[in-house]
């Protein structure tokens, strides 16, 4: 039986190595923004390797046999788009939401925001960055699409918003049963105090948070009139902000006072998420930290719409008003300033696969269609940490690319029709 045994080892020791074949892909695209930030090139052929992007030609270059081919020639051809802040188990119907937490389990959540995903992805966005949502749900999306068992951009996600008790981030309003459905016990997400608050983000770390989100102020879809001020103490931001930085997570705050944006920059905090109350002296901290500002513009825009429809509680009314009116001379404050400027919508708020809506608000408060496109490719991705894998399309990245109809640069709105979208070398969606 050895003999056999090491018969059979030597054979096959001997036999020649047959190497796979490659997964080549040829792209001949009629204009290509491979560098958001610079001039677009005009017909080019980007070659995709095992998912890969190996090299970019000029002009339409004939592939090998074997290779695949892709015919963009009359497409805008540029990287795949990242939105900063979505949130895929939450579907933009805060009514639908209330009366399902009666009747839906927690894994009826999960095939729900695989739909989510599914939508964001075909609509150009091949990463996205989830601020909220069930700690463990979120964690197994995150790693199902990561493998690709599943159809979905790449997500970096954060678990449960921290909040302390009362604020927005905490279920206000609510009986017991309500509150266990909304909010399952065991998310830890709620704390009081410095010290608790860094038990809180040791928490979400700890049920796979890649990144963690706090609630400096007050929010609008929060059943509670407390306003849209400040919530959180400094104490306890800088609590927030160390523990996260110590292990290696960015932070983000949501955020509308001024005086709670003002404090969490202070603090250190990498990105302030809405900023709707913005004002000169909370600006000018801004620039000088080098804190981003992702401002979510659809986000006011659906709230307002969905309060005007009698969709939210009483409580969350007077907010969405006050919220859609700072919100536009906020942002042009911003952008006029000089802050850093990353692409978010909030969708989940709004409706997912509606994200490129965002880029026709942003050009409106001030910034070109360029800027715009950058601070949803170079710009997210410096702020994700991710600048070798997001955001450009070079040798080396993966094939993370989209195609649209006519030149966005002239039209942002383009952005609103995706034709074609390949996520790591696998074509996902192939239009006319």
């Amino acid at each position: 039986m050895r003999r056999v045994l090491a018969a059979t080892l030597l054979a096959t020791s001997l036999s020649p190595v047959v190497a796979q074949a490659a997964d080549i892909t040829y792209i001949h695209a009629g204009h290509l923004l491979d560098q958001p930030g610079k001039a677009p090139r005009g017909a080019s052929t980007v070659i995709v390797t095992d998912g890969k992007v190996t090299e970019i030609r000029d002009g339409s270059v004939p592939a090998p046999a074997g290779a695949k081919v892709v015919e963009l020639g009359d497409k805008f051809v540029l990287p795949g788009l990242t939105d900063l802040h979505v949130h895929l188990f939450s579907d933009g119907d805060p009514v639908k939401a209330r009366l399902e937490a009666t009747t839906r389990d927690r894994e009826d959540g999960a095939f729900i925001a695989a739909e989510h995903a599914r939508e964001t992805l075909e609509a150009g966005f091949t990463t996205v960055r989830d601020l909220g949502g069930p700690p463990r749900g979120i964690r197994a999306l995150r790693d199902a699409t990561a493998r690709g068992d599943i159809e979905g951009p790449t997500i970096v996600n954060a678990g449960e918003m921290i909040s302390v008790s009362g604020g927005h981030g905490d279920n206000n309003g609510l009986n017991e049963e309500s509150f266990d459905a909304f909010h399952p016990r065991d998310y830890n997400n709620v704390c009081n105090g410095a010290d608790d608050c860094r038990r809180a983000v040791r928490e979400q770390i700890r049920l796979g948070a890649q990144v963690i989100k706090f609630a400096a102020t007050g929010g609008v879809l929060s059943n509670v009139a407390g306003g849209l001020g400040q919530q959180m103490t400094s104490e306890e931001m800088k609590a927030v902000i160390e523990t996260a930085h110590s292990f290696g997570r960015k932070v983000a705050a949501h955020s509308h006072a001024a005086a709670g944006t003002a404090a969490a920059v202070a603090q250190g905090v990498d990105s302030i998420e809405h900023g709707t109350f913005l004002d000169e002296p909370t600006v000018k901290a801004m620039v000088a930290h080098g804190t981003w500002l992702v401002p979510t513009m659809m986000a006011p825009v659906a709230a307002l719409a969905q309060a005007r429809a009698g969709a939210l509680p009483p409580a969350s009314i007077a907010k969405a008003e006050q919220a859609a009116a700072a919100m536009k001379a906020s942002h042009r404050l911003a952008i006029r300033s000089g802050v850093k400027i990353a692409f978010g919508t909030d969708t989940g708020v709004s409706k997912h696969g509606l994200n490129a809506q965002e880029f026709a608000l942003m050009v409106e408060a001030g910034m070109t269609p360029m800027q715009a496109i950058v601070a949803a490719t170079t710009n997210a991705a410096e702020l994700l940490g991710r600048t070798d894998t997001v955001g450009r399309i070079a040798p080396g990245m993966p094939a993370d690319i989209i195609a649209v109809g006519g030149d966005p640069l002239d039209d942002v709105s383009r952005l609103e029709h995706v034709d074609f979208v390949m996520k790591g070398g696998k074509v996902i969606k192939a239009g006319s």
